[in-house]
């Protein structure tokens, strides 16, 4: 495949924003795996899977950074709730700042990017 060709999963998030995304999405308030699933697809993981995505949530609860508890649905069995804890916050504020560093040097290189192609090097 060329680098000017398309796949895909052209613009989705890499796997490592998904941590950062579930939290935030917990961070808005609890939430049932199926409706974060929902969530982190809208911020970006379109081709995420709902088995990566509790596998990601039983780690993050073993790293106490979350916690669950079952829920009576009203319609079919019960769910499984998700809520951010106080250690998951910390990790939150933490992924923010590695966040914000990125994205500074991500717009140092598209900066550069443009200059190099206003100069017509490329």
């Amino acid at each position: 495949m060329s680098a000017a060709a398309s796949s895909p999963d052209e613009g989705a998030l890499p796997r490592a924003y998904l941590r950062p995304c579930i939290l935030v999405l917990l961070a808005e308030g609890p939430a049932h795996g199926y409706e974060l699933l929902e969530g982190v697809r809208r911020l970006g993981f379109g081709g995420a899977d709902a088995g990566g995505l509790y596998r990601t949530l039983r780690a993050m609860e073993r790293e106490v950074l979350v916690s669950s508890w079952w829920e009576a649905s009203p319609s079919g069995p019960a769910r499984r709730t998700y809520e951010l804890n106080v250690d998951g916050e910390v990790a939150l504020a933490r992924a923010v700042e590695e966040l914000r560093g990125a994205l500074r040097l991500l717009g140092v290189i598209v900066d550069r990017w443009a200059a190099v192609r206003q100069r017509g090097l490329s």
